[in-house]
């Protein structure tokens, strides 16, 4: 989340995504946009939410191609729009998740420009999802005040402007009548379980992403067609 990492397009293929109950053609794509919470940093891209979610999805019956993951450490709302706008993505995805912006409040960008520039990326959304807003979740902005990276930060100031950010991604997400799913409250286990935590001391262990796949499955089921 910390530091930039250089802009990276992860289509991700495992063999464990195999199909045995409807035919590849019968599998819908899926495309994650986001920050070093989508793209699973410090963690094996297997153990990112996407990837465990997928493989929920397919338990139930709603096979899903590998995610194509777009997504990297220290993103912000502003390098996630270049890099959608210069990615060889596909016209259309079946299925489309948008998790940013810990990165503009970490670093103390003016939250009207996290707000016009968020506005952009659920238009873009909506657009990769082929207009379709029932094919597109937001996801809230976990609790990184809770990790023992932030141990010397002023923790009640964290959590004050992520409830900020995170007012203003539900109720702009709402608004489109795009689904959004609050993950913060998971996210905020990990002060008192530790497990929840990745060995860098800041981002979520394979343990809170399988958590965080399993409430994400429940919400887009009951409103998939």
């Amino acid at each position: 989340m910390i530091r930039h990492v250089a802009g990276q397009y992860i289509l991700v293929f495992l063999l464990f995504f195999s199909v045995d109950t409807f035919p590849q053609q019968d599998s819908l794509s899926f495309l994650a946009l986001g920050d070093s919470y989508t793209a699973g940093t410090s963690e094996l891209t297997i153990n990112s939410w996407p990837l465990q979610f997928a493989q929920l999805m397919d338990k139930k019956g709603v096979p899903l191609k590998p995610p194509t993951i777009l997504a990297g450490a220290g993103w912000t709302t502003d390098d996630l729009l270049s890099e959608i706008n210069t990615s060889n993505l596909e016209t259309e995805y079946d299925l489309v998740s948008l998790l940013i912006g810990v990165n503009n409040q970490y670093r103390g960008l003016d939250i009207d420009q996290f707000k016009d520039q968020f506005k952009e990326l659920l238009d873009k959304s909506v657009k990769l999802a082929g207009n379709n807003t029932s094919r597109v979740f937001v996801l809230s902005i976990p609790d990184w005040g809770v990790t023992p990276f932030a141990r010397f930060k002023d923790k009640d100031k964290i959590r004050r402007e992520l409830t900020t950010y995170n007012a203003i991604i539900e109720v702009e997400t709402e608004k489109r009548g795009i689904l959004f799913i609050e993950i913060t409250k998971l996210s905020q286990q990990a002060l008192w379980n530790k497990s929840l935590i990745a060995s860098d001391s800041l981002h979520p262990s394979a343990k809170m992403y399988k958590d965080w796949a399993k409430k994400i499955q429940k919400k887009v089921l009951k409103q998939f067609p």
